[in-house]
């Protein structure tokens, strides 16, 4: 399917181009992507781990409550945090007293920490990662991050504004009804399949494959 007829229903859902066009995400340049502080990444990262499978308006608000209960999230101090600071965010009431996810922290600390020790940093090793091969960018969070799996490495990819896809619910719907994707989009398969088709997509407009993403999930009626 060529992407001008995903295009078309996108307009005469949203109500033309200019209104299409207000609603895409930006994209943030390889430059600026390599700007962002390690710190940065790892609130990202738990930001997501938070939201998954919880009220995502909760999450946004208490924020800055986490900043602080977090201390900032730098991945120097989390990697090696002593047991007992875990122990007492389990109990500190400006943060969802998630154990399992609060752990993540220092996980997710350690794998920002190890690609610093080959790239410089966190964001040097996102901007060089091309958004062609983001199947293998969601493998690498997956197999060294913690609580990576599933939709929170994408999310988290879009809020930095790396340009990648996100299979969310309306764009797999989309994929399959398209005959693209036939397999879970969980799998190295389904995640393959929708690569070959935002590449080709990104080739045929020359647009960001997040812009991408975000016209086909338009297509779908919500």
């Amino acid at each position: 399917m060529k992407f001008s007829e995903l295009h078309q229903q996108a307009l005469a859902r949203k109500g033309g181009e200019q209104a299409l066009k207000s609603m895409l995400p930006p994209v943030t340049g390889k430059q600026r992507l390599a700007k962002i502080s390690d710190d940065r990444y790892l609130s990202e990262i738990t930001r997501c781990i938070f939201k998954a499978g919880f009220v995502w308006r909760v999450i946004e608000n208490k924020w800055p409550d986490f900043e602080a209960a977090f201390e900032g999230f730098v991945p120097a101090y989390w990697q090696q945090v002593p047991p007992e600071v875990l122990e007492r965010l389990a109990t500190d009431e400006r943060i969802v007293r998630n154990m399992q996810k609060i752990r993540t922290v220092p996980e997710n600390a350690r794998m920002i920490m190890d690609v610093v020790k080959d790239y410089g940093s966190f964001g040097q090793f996102l901007a060089q990662w091309p958004s062609t091969d983001q199947v293998g960018l969601l493998l690498y969070l997956k197999r060294n991050g913690e609580r990576l799996g599933g939709n929170s490495a994408q999310y988290f990819l879009r809020r930095v504004g790396w340009d990648g896809f996100i299979l969310s619910h309306d764009v797999v719907t989309a994929l399959t009804r398209a005959g693209i994707l036939d397999a879970s989009p969980a799998s190295k398969k389904g995640l393959t399949q929708a690569q070959d088709a935002f590449n080709r997509w990104h080739e045929e407009t020359g647009m960001p494959i997040s812009q991408l993403s975000r016209i086909v999930s338009f297509t779908v009626d919500n």
